[in-house]
């Protein structure tokens, strides 16, 4: 127990003790007559200088709001103790006038004083925060609780001292009044309190420190009259002193952390002055008679009557209002549940709960599902917000073209459908409405967004899933037959879909099985058909179905996210080979081994130290290693270009793939950090032809023409794809390309194969140096 929780104990005591001596000599006096009267009037400075020394310590605590109220009462106790104290010392002095001798004035006022500071320290602790209508209805509930319990306590307390037989002296009816303002103003203040450095206990029993011992006395005066001065002074007010110590230490107990929960009582405390206001005038209907005393608390029953008023009048706004926001936000929640924040637009459970209700009710039903092609691209070079943006646009669009007939609904991210019913929807015609929409720039950023859309009108007997299922079929079909169309879907149409997804399914069990054989196509130069690097291509040997195309399996690796493990298999294995090679034959055998890389392995966070990984693991030095990339790929946002640049730091050469068929070629040799540019074999595919029309030849080889200037110009190496014929050499020889690849040059073989390649290569090669080497020796003997 800390020095102030025993200091205020030990006032307890005290003050208890004070109390119990004022009372043992008040019976004393009052059954044999022991004492004088006067001194009756000691017990209470007594009390209330100790109860003064407890308070002390409060006053210097930290918290101001604290300090401030227990200083008040500091000064508020001290100036009672004084007054009473003047009062015991006037007594003692006229002890023979003690029954009939009034307070002195200056002890009167003195004491009037102090209640007065008490009571303007409760009114300055602070109540519960709040503002608007809340404050207002706090001030009436304080003002009707205030009103209604002062006129129950002046009319059975103060009101009849003012009519006794014996009447007190003004001197004590005004400290009793006073008493019990502050007991009424503490109980209306606490009420609304709601915690904070000032115990609401405590504040209780200080004021409970005014008003029992007025309320007692107010009863004693009552019944006994002059008589009753001596059990008031010696017993009654010496109870003030025990309460305001009860008080300090309840203080110290909350400051320890004891403190009680602040429970709110002040929601009752209104109805309780109602019901007290109402008594006299019950009194007075059952025949009491109607006194000034009682008209007073009619008056104040009339106030508080139309501060109840009032008080329904701002309560009744309140529930109003209150009742709008709740349904607003209702309203607001109904809409939240059933449409997309983003956009606006119908969610998907509003979608499938009207879906069902129309198959439910065998009304005819169509569903459009659209899906955005290459939306991603936005999200990753232009960034969430402007997609976003985008996203409302469409919606916007959207629902313009569908109106309120049709349904309009966002499934999700960047997936719309709507919703067709009525008599014999026909979604051919919205379809081609909205690809019409689609065609045109929007936002404020005037993007050109495709879609593909699928169509499916809903059979009889078709479920919600069945419905849906048939739609996101006819959009696959719609993006594999190229994006930006529409399909409608027709029985068989999943069989197909289905397949692939089949093929995406067995994938993962190919990389485990190990179905996956990589080959390698030569890289020649054009002038002499010296092999000087391969390109890796990956191949699938299904069990079943044979040699799976990588245009079937790709895509599908591409989908469900399986060409990171795959592309990661293909680097390791062309690592491990190139490695072999240049072991075998060389740093002159084998100049570099390309691969393929995609946009989603230069998304994968880990691809870098993959490349790094495989390099480290094989020994391949960094120069001999080229990984390809699409223009698109490039184009993939700043996770990309971080991932291109490590590399290229690295002294790894890139290539550019399919060079001339983006968007956005001739910006690309500048921003990306390429070593080689390939021509796209569509640029190949007739620069031979001669038709005798010069300009019709010099057009189909202008595009060739120009990127092997440009890479030139910039100091890049090229490399043209898709060789078919030896005229084609021939063309693009003339034109500057030296090196080239194509089925002409060499088709894909395996490892063994392009051993073999490099094996005559360097046999061919010996050969020609022996050659010229006997040439030398023979040019070299002297003639004759």
């Amino acid at each position: 127990m800390t020095r102030s929780a025993i200091g205020s104990t030990t006032y307890v005591r005290a003050t208890a003790a004070v109390a119990a001596l004022g009372t043992v000599w008040c019976v004393a006096f009052l059954t044999v007559g022991a004492g004088l009267e006067a001194i009756a009037y000691v017990f209470v400075p007594i009390g209330g200088a100790l109860a003064t020394a407890s308070i002390r310590p409060l006053a210097t605590v930290a918290d101001p709001v604290a300090r401030r109220f227990w200083r008040a009462v500091l000064i508020a106790v001290a100036l009672i103790t004084v007054g009473y104290g003047w009062l015991a010392v006037d007594m003692l002095t006229h002890a023979d006038q003690a029954r009939t001798r009034s307070m002195p004035a200056p002890a009167a006022a003195l004491t009037a004083i102090g209640f007065l500071v008490a009571f303007v320290a409760l009114a300055r602790v602070p109540v519960a925060a709040s503002g608007g209508a809340e404050r207002w209805r706090m001030a009436l509930d304080r003002m009707i609780a205030f009103l209604g319990c002062a006129a129950a306590l002046w009319y059975v307390g103060l009101a009849p001292m003012l009519s006794a037989r014996e009447p007190w002296s003004r001197q004590a009816m005004l400290l009793v009044g006073l008493g019990l303002l502050v007991a009424v103003g503490a109980a209306t203040k606490v009420s609304y309190i709601a915690g904070g450095p000032v115990d609401r206990v405590a504040m209780r029993l200080v004021a409970a420190g005014g008003g029992v011992p007025a309320g007692a006395v107010s009863v004693l005066a009552v019944q006994f009259g002059y008589i009753a001065s001596v059990p008031a002074q010696a017993i009654v007010m010496p109870l003030a002193p025990v309460l305001v110590t009860l008080g300090v230490a309840a203080q110290d107990r909350a400051d320890r952390g004891r403190r009680r929960d602040p429970a709110r009582h002040g929601v009752l405390l209104p109805y309780l002055a109602m019901v007290l206001v109402d008594v006299p005038l019950v009194a007075v209907a059952f025949g009491a008679p109607l006194r000034w005393p009682v008209r007073v608390v009619l008056i104040a029953a009339v106030v508080v009557t139309a501060l109840v008023m009032i008080r329904q009048y701002l309560a009744s706004r309140e529930n109003t209002r209150l009742l709008r926001i709740a349904r607003d936000q209702e309203e607001r929640l109904q809409r939240e549940v059933s449409h997309d924040g983003l956009t606006g637009l119908a969610n998907r459970a509003l979608f499938r709960d009207r879906l069902t209700a129309a198959l439910a009710a065998d009304r005819p039903a169509a569903v459009l599902l659209i899906d955005l092609d290459d939306f991603k691209t936005v999200n990753d070079l232009l960034g969430h917000g402007v997609g976003d943006r985008l996203l409302v646009a469409v919606a916007d669009r959207l629902r313009a073209a569908v109106g309120d007939e049709h349904l309009a609904v966002r499934v999700g991210g960047d997936e719309f459908a709507v919703l067709l019913t009525g008599a014999a929807p026909v979604p051919e015609e919205l379809a081609r409405r909205l690809l019409d929409v689609f065609a045109e720039p929007i936002s404020e950023h005037r993007l050109l967004v495709q879609a593909s859309i699928g169509a499916v009108v809903a059979a009889p007997g078709s479920t919600v899933d069945s419905v849906l299922r048939d739609a996101d079929v006819a959009v696959f079909t719609a993006k594999q037959r190229g994006k930006a169309g529409f399909v409608r879907y027709v029985d068989g149409m999943g069989e197909p879909v289905l397949a692939h997804m089949q093929l995406g399914g067995e994938l993962r069990r190919a990389l485990d099985e190990n179905e996956f054989r990589v080959v390698y196509q030569p890289i020649v130069r054009l002038d002499c058909n010296r092999v000087i690097g391969v390109e890796a291509l990956v191949r699938w040997h299904h069990p079943t179905r044979g040699l799976v195309s990588p245009a079937d399996f790709i895509p599908a690796a591409e989908r469900t996210g399986l060409i990171v493990p795959l592309g990661r298999f293909v680097l390791r294995e062309t690592c491990r080979q190139a490695a072999a090679w240049l072991a075998e034959f060389g740093p002159d055998g084998l100049a570099e081994t390309g691969l393929n890389v995609s946009a989603h392995q230069l998304h994968d966070p880990d691809f870098v130290a993959d490349v790094a990984a495989a390099l480290a693991d094989t020994g391949l030095p960094c120069e001999r290693l080229v990984l390809e990339v699409t223009e698109s790929a490039v184009l993939r946002g700043q996770q990309v270009s971080r991932a291109l640049y490590e590399l290229d730091r690295m002294g790894i050469r890139l290539a550019l793939d399919d060079f001339g068929t983006g968007e956005s070629s001739l910006s690309l040799l500048r921003a990306f950090p390429a070593a080689i540019v390939k021509l796209d074999k569509s640029f190949v595919d007739g620069i031979e032809i001669d038709d005798g029309h010069p300009a019709a030849a010099d057009a189909r080889q202008a595009v060739a023409r120009a990127v092997i200037q440009l890479a030139h110009a910039l100091g890049l190496d090229t490399v043209a794809e898709g060789i078919e014929s030896p005229e084609q050499v021939a063309a693009l020889l003339d034109l500057g390309y030296t090196v080239g690849q194509g089925y002409y040059l060499g088709q894909p073989m395996t490892a063994d194969g392009v051993s073999r390649l490099l094996a005559n290569q360097a046999r061919a090669a010996e050969e020609a140096r022996e050659v010229s080497r006997v040439r030398d020796v023979r040019a070299a003997r002297p003639a004759g």
